[in-house]
């Protein structure tokens, strides 16, 4: 689960600003909005607001690009421009990026420093919060030199590894080591350095982002016939005209229609990988485009491929309807039921302008479903949205509620609701509106007649 991330002179935030999911102690409404652990209270959802370019899309960038700088094992080349530009002199300024999470019992903060003008990592670390509600270290890297911590008490295998890893990178300054070992290293439970594999496993199979135009997401649960049940209950309650669901057998010349040569390309590109490189007799590749859903699986028995995707009926109507005759707000409703039916108990999603699409009572029941599935889970949902109906007590804590502004500097800053001590009966979406929070457009005026 995701605690808090901090950021620093990356993009449109200067200072160092800090968003967190920690549930305030002076709350003590909707508890199953919190996941409680042994050291710290996490909330399970969060929204924040801001005026159009506020910041509320840098930080999910930063989110993105922690992540892209992990798993893809390099520093991304446009990182060179993404330094705050608010001020000349950021330009040669560290920037830092640290996210704490909670990982099996554990609560975790990996972070770096990393001059973005050069691609140059200057410092890493990674700490662990202890009962007594005070970090220690783990491991830390500054100006080539390596350290583990003594208090891990890891064996002479351990340490030989870890010694052979970090003179690896001793003269590589652009990679970061949680990288690194996790680069083809086998690391068992048993091992004192199992940490680096868990911290790694978080950002690359826990944590979810997403934006309005991720191209393509894994569905497979839509073709399975008990989850397509649960599917087809989830979108009649929505009112979007669906009655039914069917599952469709494609050829392939049908498929390759359907998609544009690239993607159709990248497709038979994993095919082939699912086939020959991992040797694997059967198996199910469940995608979506844009437009469309499909389902590749082979036959074991005899090899073939089985394309297959989703019709829609509406009412009494005498024809299915394919995907891409859905309306926009059906197709996002699909977008977003991965995070009602994952079987990732630990996912963490974090979504930009999650209404896009939406009418603002789908919006709303949205989240009154999420709350219902998942009161006993540890999935948390962190989005940004303009949608102010939603905003109501009723529905979220007032921990829950964030709000991401500029000052006079141009500078994103970000602070909760939690912070103003508003009731529980009071009317928060009106008051933010009237501006009572900021956060929200401040327009100039002009006389129009001295422009024509």
């Amino acid at each position: 689960m995701l605690i808090s991330i901090a950021i620093e002179n990356f993009k449109s935030f200067d200072k160092l600003t800090s968003f967190n999911m920690i549930a305030s102690n002076k709350l003590r409404n909707n508890k199953d909005r919190v996941f409680h652990a042994d050291n710290v209270s996490i909330l399970k959802s969060a929204v924040i607001y801001g005026a159009n370019a506020s910041g509320k899309s840098n930080l999910i960038e930063a989110f993105r690009f922690i992540q892209h700088c992990i798993l893809s094992k390099k520093i991304p080349l446009k990182s060179r421009q993404l330094y705050c530009k608010n001020k000349e002199s950021n330009e040669n300024r560290i920037s830092t990026f640290e996210i704490k999470m909670y990982i099996n019992g554990v609560c975790y903060a990996y972070g770096f420093d990393i001059l973005l003008k050069e691609q140059t990592i200057v410092r890493e670390w990674i700490l662990e919060l202890t009962k007594s509600d005070e970090f220690k270290i783990l491991f830390s890297r500054e100006k080539g030199k390596f350290e583990l911590s003594e208090e891990l008490r890891a064996n002479n295998d351990d340490m030989d590894k870890f010694k052979i890893y970090s003179e690896d990178l001793s003269e590589n300054n652009s990679v970061l080591f949680l990288s690194e070992m996790n680069r083809n290293k086998k690391i068992t439970k048993d091992s004192k350095l199992f940490f680096f594999k868990e911290i790694y496993n978080w950002f690359s199979e826990d944590l979810n982002i997403f934006s309005p135009d991720t191209p393509v997401t894994n569905f497979e649960y839509y073709y399975d016939v008990s989850s397509l049940k649960i599917v087809k209950h989830i979108i009649k309650s929505f009112d979007t005209g669906i009655s039914d669901i069917k599952i469709r057998e494609l050829s392939l010349e049908e498929l390759q229609n359907k998609l544009n040569k690239e993607i159709f390309k990248d497709i038979m590109n994993k095919v082939k990988e699912k086939t020959t490189n991992n040797n694997i007799n059967g198996f199910r590749l469940s995608m979506r485009s844009k437009n469309e859903f499909f389902n590749i699986a082979m036959d074991s028995e005899n090899n073939e491929l089985i394309i297959t995707t989703l019709s829609f009926k509406h009412g009494k109507s005498l024809c299915d309807f394919d995907f891409d005759e859905e309306s926009d707000g059906t197709r996002r409703i699909f977008d977003l039921l991965d995070i009602l039916l994952t079987e990732n108990k630990n996912s963490v999603y974090i979504i930009d302008e999650m209404e896009r699409s939406l009418h603002p009572s789908l919006t709303k029941h949205f989240i009154e479903l999420l709350n219902e599935y998942h009161n006993k889970s540890n999935i948390q949902l962190i989005f940004t949205t303009h949608e102010s109906t939603i905003m109501t007590q009723e529905l979220f804590r007032r921990d829950q509620i964030w709000f991401i502004s500029r000052d006079e500097l141009n500078n994103s800053n970000i602070y909760p609701l939690d912070r103003f001590n508003e009731r529980y009966d009071k009317k928060i979406s009106k008051a933010y509106l009237e501006g009572r929070y900021g956060a929200i457009p401040i327009f100039g005026s002009f006389d129009i007649e001295e422009l024509i």
